[in-house]
């Protein structure tokens, strides 16, 4: 039986996201089976932006040997002490929003995002042109992530709510910044 409750993890942030104001559109769960390495993968959204454009992707990826050596770490030592914080899992935050019409000037989105986003939720900004044929116009796309580590001490002890919290309030501004853009880019203003 491992120490860190991976699954029941997952399940509190289902439920807890919809506190904050997003909704659950579907979880997936993958597991390597030559390494045990474990994603999982929650669909989400603003609540009131249903159905488009905007939609998010939470991820997060642990590795058997992250896992084993966090066990190790708590089981050598005393039980009143607590356990090594540097041990972490990665936790994605995805920003999607369909092909723009109007592309952003990607350097002020992303300085604009960095004073929304902070040092707890620290965003990347990048783009993607795709040309479906070679008579087709390309299609822009702009890539919006933000990685988190989460020390596996703060899911054992209980305290990960309290990160969860703050990424979640940031997270839902950067939607409603997005959101207020997102009809200029897609060309329907």
């Amino acid at each position: 039986m491992s120490l860190i409750d991976l699954h029941g993890f997952v399940a509190n942030f289902k439920e807890h996201v919809v506190e904050h104001g997003f909704h659950v559109h579907g979880e997936r769960h993958f597991v390597e089976t030559y390494s045990n390495r474990q994603t999982w993968e929650v669909d989400l959204h603003p609540e009131h932006s249903c159905g488009g454009p905007l939609d998010m992707l939470f991820s997060i990826d642990a590795e058997a040997r992250t896992l084993l050596a966090f066990e190790d770490d708590v089981v050598s030592r005393h039980e009143d002490e607590d356990p090594d914080d540097t041990i972490a899992v990665m936790m994605t935050l995805g920003f999607v929003l369909p092909p723009l019409h109007l592309e952003p000037d990607l350097l002020v989105l992303a300085t604009e995002l960095s004073s929304i986003g902070g040092t707890e939720l620290p965003l990347h900004v990048s783009s993607v042109d795709r040309v479906a044929a070679v008579t087709d116009a390309a299609e822009s796309t702009v890539n919006i992530e933000a990685r988190v580590e989460l020390p596996l001490s703060r899911i054992y002890l209980g305290q990960d709510l309290e990160m969860l919290c703050d990424m979640l309030e940031r997270a839902r501004n950067v939607c409603e910044f997005l959101l207020d853009r997102a009809q200029v880019w897609l060309g329907e203003l």
